[in-house]
């Protein structure tokens, strides 16, 4: 193809130019892409885990008032001892249920 009196014409010259000049264009989008992604897998990691989180406190906090309210309700009655045992216990069920690693979370 390039022998001694091959020479390319500028038109030729050209296309090959514009050629190397997209190929280069093509690697540099397909690795811009995949630090797209790779950044939108992380940003969704992130907010999963923050939604998680989220999800997690609303409940402890719904909990902690039910809790309250409970107290505040009963504030003239004289508590049971059993009573509050068990309304503990429910508490702790629930925030261990809440806040224990999950198997999904451990990847």
């Amino acid at each position: 193809m390039f022998g001694k009196g091959a020479r390319l014409s500028p038109l030729e010259a050209r296309k090959r130019l514009l050629i190397a000049e997209s190929e280069l264009n093509r690697a540099h989008l397909t690795r811009d892409m995949a630090t797209l992604a790779a950044g939108v897998r992380q940003f969704r990691d992130q907010a999963g885990t923050l939604g998680t989180t989220v999800s997690s406190s609303v409940k402890v906090v719904a909990g902690l008032s039910a809790l309250r309210r409970g107290r505040s309700a009963e504030k003239g009655a004289k508590r049971s001892w059993l009573k509050t045992i068990f309304k503990s216990a429910g508490l702790i069920s629930i925030l261990w249920r809440e806040l224990r690693p999950r198997e999904r979370d451990k990847d």
